[in-house]
């Protein structure tokens, strides 16, 4: 699927979304967050998806944002 306006996350692998927030989690990932850092975690691919929805975002900022993406996406999984 291609990346456009307003598609937020929705394209971005859950497991990068993990990974980004094992980083937020470790205190490796600064926030707010910029495109050498996401490039720094391995996760260019994904850089205009997480710059979209995460820039300028606080530490806080990033992890709410990535708990709710991650909750909606379990919660569907596991409903089926």
């Amino acid at each position: 699927m291609a990346a456009g306006p307003g598609r937020a996350l929705v394209d971005v692998p859950t497991e990068q979304l993990k990974a980004l927030f094992r980083a937020l989690i470790s205190g490796e990932l600064r926030c707010p967050l910029v495109a050498w850092e996401v490039a720094r975690f391995g996760l260019q691919s994904w850089q205009a998806e997480l710059l979209e929805a995460l820039r300028g975002l606080d530490e806080a900022g990033v992890r709410a944002v990535l708990v709710a993406v991650l909750a909606e996406r379990n919660a569907r999984i596991t409903a089926g």
